[in-house]
């Protein structure tokens, strides 16, 4: 049975600290109370919160499409006017996947037992993210529960179509960069050999291009295995050095200067940050409670350095335009829309507004990166295949020069 430390205020009105057993929190408070004290915070201990969190790895989570359909269809039965308890009996009834099952019954047994919604969600963990129980902290605390959690599902369909617009974006250049890869590979080691075979035999000098990609050949057959052991020595080595935030923060940065990757990234950014702030803002979540949900949403080590700054000062007092726009990673519109929000107090409408505007620019973004990557791919092709090419054709115009 799990203990519980608590602070409660005894029938004298003293302060009292100490521990207690119980099947469940709300089992432990019913304890205080029959005591005759008043419970002022009470959580599980470090032993068996430890023991919860090593738990909660082995749960099975869902997708966050599948997250955003599950808090669209509570919100539902939430506006219908169903209870909370009965909303998510409801769900699990309709439930078809066993994770979702799972989850759902994790969520019906702690809140029977006491706990809040968000509680019960941030105990479970992924795939409940700081954001989402955030918002759902925000709906316990301002009574909107369906029309919170209705902004909630919108935000993570948003998220989900966003990561899908970006994969499809890129999947064509990778297919091509791949494709590129194993031609000239079965090019170099399997082809040229045996188109070179009857040259070599004439003993004529070969041109450079063809010493070239000769070389290139053997090497490639006789060190095959090694140059797969240092490619994936080199991948290992590449994560372990990104592990490193400092190394991370470098990284990113370098992203971020990049001509056409770097502008996709920081649309990107700008446009998560400023629907996922303008949502958690009208959720009635504090400004620097939402910076900090943000900060994790972003991808970007560099841009949630920046936000942290950003944050720091709007501790300080400062209005929040002023840090952004020192920042350096966020447009000036972005600044100017938080710049006139802080004004006249519409501050969370003008981001939500302003977060339309910045999807375009990211769909636009996006054209703009599957046009231009396939060019570059297709022109390093045929660079590469002219030089293929010459490095075979030369030697047999020489050949044939020779027997003329």
């Amino acid at each position: 049975m799990p203990s519980f430390r608590y602070q409660a205020i005894s029938p004298d009105g003293s302060v009292q600290a100490g521990t207690l057993t119980a099947p469940d929190r709300a089992s432990a408070l019913k304890a205080l109370s029959l005591r005759g004290e008043t419970p002022l915070e009470i959580e599980l201990s470090a032993a068996d919160a430890a023991a919860a969190e090593g738990r909660r790895f082995k749960r099975p989570t869902i997708s966050r499409a599948e997250l955003a359909d599950l808090v669209r269809e509570l919100a539902t039965a939430l506006e219908a006017g169903l209870p909370l308890m009965q909303a998510l009996r409801t769900v699990r009834r309709q439930a078809a996947s066993k994770n979702l099952q799972v989850i759902l019954d994790f969520l019906i047994e702690r809140v029977e037992a006491g706990v809040t919604l968000h509680q019960a969600a941030k105990e479970y963990g992924s795939p409940f993210d700081d954001m989402t129980t955030g918002m759902l902290r925000a709906a316990d605390a301002s009574g909107r529960n369906a029309e919170i959690m209705h902004q909630l599902a919108d935000l993570l369909e948003r998220s989900v179509e966003l990561r899908r617009e970006v994969v499809g974006a890129i999947i064509y250049p990778l297919m091509i960069a791949g494709l590129i890869a194993v031609s000239v590979v079965i090019l170099i080691v399997f082809v040229l050999p045996r188109v070179m075979k009857p040259i070599m035999n004439a003993s004529l000098e070969l041109p450079m291009p063809t010493v070239v990609l000769m070389n290139i050949s053997d090497f490639l057959a006789s060190w095959w295995l090694v140059i797969i052991g240092a490619g994936v020595m080199l991948f290992v080595a590449a994560r372990n050095w990104l592990a490193s935030p400092d190394n991370r923060l470098r990284f990113d940065a370098f992203v971020l200067r990049t001509p056409v990757a770097g502008r996709l990234v920081r649309d990107i950014a700008v446009a998560r940050f400023t629907r996922t702030l303008g949502t958690l803002v009208s959720a009635g979540i504090p400004i620097l409670s939402a910076l900090k949900i943000v900060r994790d949403t972003l991808g970007n080590s560099a841009l949630t350095q920046a936000v942290d700054q950003v944050s720091d000062k709007v501790t300080t007092g400062q209005s929040l335009a002023d840090p952004l726009e020192r920042s350096g990673h966020f447009p000036p519109l972005l600044v100017q829309i938080v710049n006139i929000g802080e004004r006249s107090g519409r501050l969370e409408q003008m981001l939500l507004h302003a977060a339309g505007s910045f999807d375009r620019q990211v769909n636009n973004s996006l054209k703009l990166f599957t046009r231009i990557l396939p060019t570059i791919l297709l022109i390093v092709m045929a660079l590469i295949a002219s030089f293929v090419l010459a490095a075979i054709l030369l030697p047999i115009i020489e050949l044939q020069n020779a027997v003329v």
